[in-house]
Parts: structure tokens; C-alpha cells; sequence
């Protein structure tokens, strides 16, 4: 994707207010967390994240801090803000708890290493996701310049977060290392502790008791003061290992499948996901039944470190024909977009009432990201290659 069209579509998709300067800031953040290996197994049609600035982060006074239990209440802390917000207070699974004078009573999942302690705090999976909150600290560190991020669909909502960059990688019970590709989405509680949830997408449906095992190779954050520089991204970064095996129980309570099976074109739609956090729809083409095995893609990667899956497929000479979906509720009210790979796009529940979902899904960007800025009700619905309604209730 050019730089140019990635400003038309993040033109499109942020706020009328956000400048060309936050676009332009965003972009080197999104090559940058190329750079540090977070290479997706799909494309991502669109990251409408746009730098803030550190004003409104409400961290606290450190010595007020230290008195407040924060270990094993993170969600509590982050959960209104987060991008995958909501009430996880029923679903959880605490790892590691901490008292009035901030001592923890087990350290099986806390590590340290160049300065940073990292400790898993809670842990949450609906068989599709885990959702793990974790504690950041540095003695060394300033946090308090970390800027905001916009995690709700409009600047109205008031909903915004702290980012933290993690690069490493993850598997669970002994599979293949897949790449970490988000970051730690949170809050700044003072100059030296940083509080934030991570997910990781399962690429298979999990069910039962399983271990995830954690393997941080670097940490870094932005800083507010460097938005002007050329190179922001990441600018306190620091390399070294925080590994962590974390249990984890899958919670399939409101967890809803529905199957659809319904192909037109050369997309299949084939199921949708309702867990209390998320939609997963999942829909594929012809070109992503063939996988990339993990060497031949390191073999790629090794010739080009930013090349995509689609570039990669060209490459080889195999046909790769991207989906891009969107997704409203029964009031009309678009659902946010994470990151669409092959097989499977991603949307935030953030809260609100899922009784019927209207999905569209189109074989050109364009037209995608013109209805996420039109609405449902947008001239361009009628291109869609599939469009359904699914009744949850």
C-alpha cells in the first residue's frame, strides 16, 4: 500500500480534526512496529489510531500510587479505555495479587531484565483471544510522556489509551513461535509504572486449560516531547528477555457462534463469533487457502523485512485476493475495526448491544473505506460482494 493511499484512508477513518501531522506520525509509527518483526500472517485494512499527546492521562502522584493495590486489577483500571473495553470483572482469571503496601504474594509471573519489570497480572480467553493485562516498571524510565491513543470510533467518545510496544514472540502448549503484533494498550500511572492489556489472536478455536508461554524480547514507548522528529516511534526502546508461561482457562460464557456457510463471488463467508468483547467474522477467499509455511515466509522476510503476505504472493506467483469487512449493530452503530488478517476480521464490541449484525464485505478498499465513513446507509452498501444480516437474539 503507497503512503499516499494510507493517508486517504486514515483521512477518512480518524476524526475531521486530526492534522497531517498526526497522519504523518502514525505512519512512522506504523513502519516501525514493522521493523521490530510484528509481521501479521494477513493485511491489515486499515489502523485508525491517532496520536494524542499526553494531556488528560490521569496518572497519579507516585506516592499515592504506590498505596493503591494495581497488581490483579488492571482491567479495572484499563478496561474503560481500552480498545477491547468492557466489564471484565466476572470473566477474568487473576494470576498474581498485590496488598495495601504494593507486595505481591507470589512472583511465578513476574520477570525482570535491563531495568524493566514486567509481572502478568489477569488473564481472559474466550477461545479465540487471550486477553492478558501485565505490569510495567522502570526505575529508569519517565512514562509520563508516553502519548494517548484514540481507542473509541469517534473523538466524542472520550475514550483514549496509552501504548506500549512489546516485540517478541507467543505460543501456547508447544506450537509453532507466532509474532507478537500489538501492543499493550493502557494507562500511565506514574513516571515509572505503566498498567495495559495485550491480546493475542488464536489462529484456531481453543477449548480447555491451556499454558501461554511469553517470550518478550523487547520493550519500548513513544515520547510526546520527540512528535516533531523524524523518528518517533519506539524512541526508548530497550532490548532483553522477559519470559513468562501464564495458565489460562478458556471462558466460553456468551460466547456465541453462528454458522453462515454462505459463498458468493469468490468469498466465503463462513461463521460469525459474539463473545463479550469482540466479533470475528470469518470469511475466505480462494487465494488464502494457501499458506505460507513460517520457512518460506522467513526465507522472504529475510530477503525483504517489510514485504506483506499479499506482496508475497505476488512474489510466488499465487493469487491472494483480500477481503475487506465492516460491521454494524441493529442501531446502525459501526463496530471498531482491529486488524483484518486472511480468514478472519476482528471488531471491538466497546460496550454495545449486539442483538442483530449487518456485515458487508468487499473485494475493493476503496469502497470499504468510503461506508465506514458514509454509515450504513452509505451508496456504496450495494457493491458489497456479500452483505447478511444475522440475527444473535
Amino acid at each position: 500500500m503507497t503512503d499516499e493511499k494510507l493517508d486517504q484512508i486514515l483521512k477518512q477513518a480518524l476524526a475531521p480534526e486530526i492534522s497531517n501531522r498526526e497522519i504523518r506520525i502514525h505512519r512512522r509509527r506504523k513502519d516501525k512496529m514493522t521493523t521490530f518483526g510484528k509481521i501479521g500472517k494477513g493485511v491489515a485494512a486499515a489502523v485508525a489510531v491517532a496520536v494524542i499527546g499526553i494531556g488528560g492521562l490521569g496518572y497519579f502522584n507516585p506516592v499515592l500510587a504506590a498505596k493503591i493495590p494495581l497488581i490483579g486489577k488492571i482491567f479495572e483500571k484499563v478496561e474503560d479505555d481500552a480498545t477491547y473495553s468492557g466489564d471484565y470483572t466476572d470473566k477474568k482469571t487473576v494470576l498474581t495479587n498485590e496488598d495495601s503496601a504494593g507486595n505481591l504474594d507470589t512472583s511465578d509471573y513476574t520477570v525482570s531484565d535491563k531495568g524493566i519489570t514486567l509481572t502478568a497480572s489477569e488473564v481472559y480467553c474466550d477461545g479465540y483471544s487471550i486477553f492478558l493485562t501485565v505490569n510495567i516498571e522502570s526505575e529508569d524510565a519517565d512514562f509520563t510522556h508516553i502519548p494517548e491513543h484514540y481507542t473509541g470510533m469517534n473523538v466524542a467518545d472520550n475514550q483514549t489509551a496509552a501504548g506500549f510496544y512489546v516485540g517478541g514472540t507467543w505460543s501456547v502448549d508447544g506450537s509453532s513461535p507466532e509474532w507478537l503484533e500489538n501492543t499493550f494498550d493502557g494507562k500511565v500511572i506514574d513516571s515509572h509504572t505503566f498498567a495495559g492489556m495485550l491480546k493475542i489472536n488464536l489462529e484456531e478455536k481453543y477449548t480447555g486449560i491451556g499454558e501461554l508461554n511469553l517470550n518478550v524480547d523487547g520493550l519500548g514507548y513513544d515520547d510526546d516531547r520527540m512528535l516533531d522528529g523524524e523518528e518517533i516511534s519506539a524512541s526508548h526502546w530497550t532490548e532483553g528477555s522477559w519470559n513468562i508461561v501464564i495458565p489460562f482457562e478458556v471462558n466460553g460464557t456468551d460466547v456465541k457462534t453462528i454458522e453462515v456457510s454462505e459463498k458468493k463471488g469468490n468469498i466465503t463467508l463462513e461463521d460469525v463469533v459474539i463473545s463479550p468483547y469482540q466479533v470475528i467474522i470469518h470469511a475466505t477467499t480462494p487465494g488464502e487457502q494457501r499458506e505460507l509455511t513460517d520457512d518460506r515466509r522467513e526465507k522472504l522476510l529475510s530477503k525483504d523485512p517489510d514485504m506483506t503476505d499479499a506482496e508475497m504472493f505476488e512474489l510466488l506467483g499465487w493469487s491472494y485476493e483480500p477481503c475487506y469487512t465492516i460491521c454494524f449493530n441493529q442501531d446502525g452503530e459501526l463496530l471498531y475495526a482491529d486488524m483484518e488478517m486472511a480468514g478472519r476480521a476482528g471488531f471491538a464490541v466497546q460496550g454495545k448491544e449486539i442483538k442483530t449484525l449487518y456485515v458487508y464485505i468487499f473485494d475493493n478498499l476503496d469502497d470499504w473505506s468510503l461506508m465506514k465513513q458514509e454509515g450504513m446507509n452509505s451508496s456504496v452498501a450495494e457493491k458489497a460482494v456479500i452483505s447478511k444480516e444475522i440475527h444473535v437474539e
